[in-house]
């Protein structure tokens, strides 16, 4: 928490300076409501013996209503800035968070999990968010008025003071065992929140697999498990907290019993009067109200602790994709060059790239293909640094890819995933997302060279149709066309694609290739496919087989030197066909 509060602008601290101030106001006028409280109970003794007019207690009544009002208007101002302050904390967490996870690379994702992720985004910072107005608005108020009251409580009674510290120690011992149950509780919680949106988000993404199979039932069990577990944690501490109530109010009417019975005993020994034990047990109140006040923030520390913390993970954890101090100048323009490049993951002690070595020049066109799992995808991926090489280098304009900045980098790319990705809102924003600043004219001929100029012309508002979040309103092909014109409407040196064919029929991929050669002559192209039809003209063929290139060449060239080609050459077309 206290790493947190590093991000306090400095308003914030003058903020807190005055809520000090105004809590010092608050606990002074509530002081002095026990002195006006004693003096109006002695004026109205005085005046039932004739020793006092009626003017006496109105002006005290009317100072206990003056001191109540102050006090009140105190205790409002406080709790705006408590909540000010703690709103715009939060507010610049959530910013700071949801920044730094922008920069993850795919591992860092993948070693925090998307459910995660969104839990401390949203619900962690609710959670700090929470525990902050609580402790602005206690953690100062309490103390001042413990010390306070406990200062003015020292001139009465001392065996009224002796029941009043018994029935603190008492309360100060139950809370101390509660937190002793409670707070392993706390901490398992948000890893359960963690769970629960896991599942949740499972179902929703894969609905329509889980209704294709009728694994409705086996999906609700999954999430019925998850919802039980945080829901008896929940219980749990939901009873033991349902405690504090009942138990708070027998150690307040036990200290007020004691307190008028010694009272009533000291009065009737002549030792004091009414009106000190009626102020005395306004002081004991406030005493003991503060001490619980206290132990309640403590009882609410441990989860928003907890919170935290797993909001400093994601804020410390140092990126293993990083932009260099000094970006070099690029030499030369369209070249991907790899220079015995290997690839492991973190977790893993197998390389899943293997010494890989190739160079594409500018406008050639350079394919990879191999059987599932050989790597195509990673490899693709070190260029525009979703992942860093651990051996060799990949360089890009004569450039190691290390020594650019990230968005240089990538403004050289026109990247189009496997899958392909939209984003609520319209036809044209998903194809003009790395061009804001594309004109419409320049939309339209992006979409003709994709081929979604068609489908998306027979849209109800055209390219001011909408596409909902994910794309889920267009078909798999129309994504990847889209896509396609996304990636061509930034002009890239380079073009990327992730096996962007597959969703396409042969007659369409065939048609945007063609587009592709036409308007994007001088571009280079890297693709990966699972069709030979689509890379068979490719400049350069890269197959790769457990993360090795086994075979580098043309189409002909493979299928004479390297049987790894060739029988997935054989796989898909006949020998006709492949002019064998």
């Amino acid at each position: 928490m206290v790493k947190l509060y590093k991000k306090l602008r400095l308003v914030d601290w003058i903020l807190l300076a005055v809520l000090l101030g105004l809590t010092v106001v608050q606990v002074w006028c509530t002081m002095l409501l026990v002195d006006y409280t004693k003096d109006i109970i002695t004026a109205i003794t005085k005046v039932s013996l004739n020793l006092a007019t009626t003017g006496d207690i109105w002006y005290n009544g009317g100072m206990m209503l003056l001191v109540a009002g102050g006090s009140g208007v105190a205790q409002m101002l406080v709790g705006l800035i408590a909540s000010f302050v703690s709103a715009n904390l939060s507010a610049r967490i959530r910013t700071e968070v949801y920044n730094k996870v922008d920069g993850f690379s795919i591992a860092e994702r993948d070693k925090f999990s998307t459910p995660s992720l969104i839990t401390r985004t949203t619900n962690d910072v609710q959670q700090v968010q929470m525990a902050n107005i609580l402790m602005l608005r206690m953690a100062v108020a309490a103390p001042i008025t413990a010390v306070w009251a406990i200062l003015k409580i020292q001139t009465a009674s001392t065996q009224l003071t002796v029941a009043t510290i018994i029935a603190v120690v008492l309360l100060v011992a139950f809370l101390a065992l509660l937190m002793v149950f409670v707070m392993p509780k706390f901490k398992i919680m948000q890893k359960l929140v963690d769970r629960l949106n896991g599942v949740s988000r499972e179902n929703l993404t894969g609905i329509r697999v889980i209704r294709a199979y009728n694994a409705e039932d086996y999906q609700q069990r999954k999430f019925e498990e998850a919802n039980e577990k945080i829901t008896k944690t929940q219980l749990f501490t939901g009873r033991m907290m349902s405690l504090m109530s009942p138990v708070m109010m027998l150690i307040m009417n036990g200290v007020a019993l004691a307190i008028y019975w010694l009272g009533a005993s000291l009065i009737n020994a002549g030792d004091t009067d009414y009106a000190t034990v009626a102020a005395f047990m306004q002081l004991a109140s406030q005493i003991i109200m503060a001490f619980m006040m206290v132990m309640m923030m403590f009882v609410l520390l441990p989860r928003a602790q907890v919170s935290a913390k797993r909001i400093n993970e994601v804020l410390e954890t140092p990126l293993s994709v990083a932009d260099p101090e000094t970006e070099q100048p690029l030499k030369e323009v369209g070249t991907v060059e790899f220079k015995n490049v290997s690839f492991e993951y973190s977790d893993s002690d197998e390389k899943v790239i293997q010494n890989i070595s190739f160079r594409a020049e500018k406008g050639e066109t350079v394919a990879f293909i191999g059987s599932t799992g050989s790597g195509k995808s990673t490899l693709i991926n070190l260029v525009p640094r979703f992942f860093d090489a651990t051996e060799g280098q990949v360089l890009v304009d004569g450039v190691d890819v290390k020594n650019l900045k990230q968005s240089t980098l990538r403004r050289l790319i026109g990247y189009v995933p496997q899958k392909g990705v939209l984003f609520s809102g319209t036809v044209k924003s998903n194809i003009a997302f790395g061009a804001p600043d594309i004109s419409d004219e320049e939309i339209v001929a992006a979409a003709k060279v994709a081929e979604a100029d068609e489908f998306v012309s027979q849209m109800e508002n055209g390219y001011n149709s909408a596409i909902s979040q994910g794309g889920k309103n267009v078909s798999g092909g129309q994504k990847q066309r889209l896509s396609i014109a996304r990636a061509v409407a930034v002009k890239p040196e380079i073009f990327i694609f992730d096996d962007s064919f597959s969703a396409l029929d042969y007659k369409t991929d065939k048609k945007v290739r063609e587009n592709l050669k036409a308007a994007a002559d001088g571009a280079t192209k890297l693709i990966v496919a699972q069709r030979i039809g689509t890379i068979m003209d490719a400049d350069k063929i890269i197959v790769l087989d457990s993360g090795k290139a086994v075979g580098i060449g043309t189409h002909k060239e493979l299928l004479t030197t390297c049987d790894v080609y060739r029988e997935i050459a054989l796989s898909q077309l006949s020998k006709e066909e492949l002019g064998l």
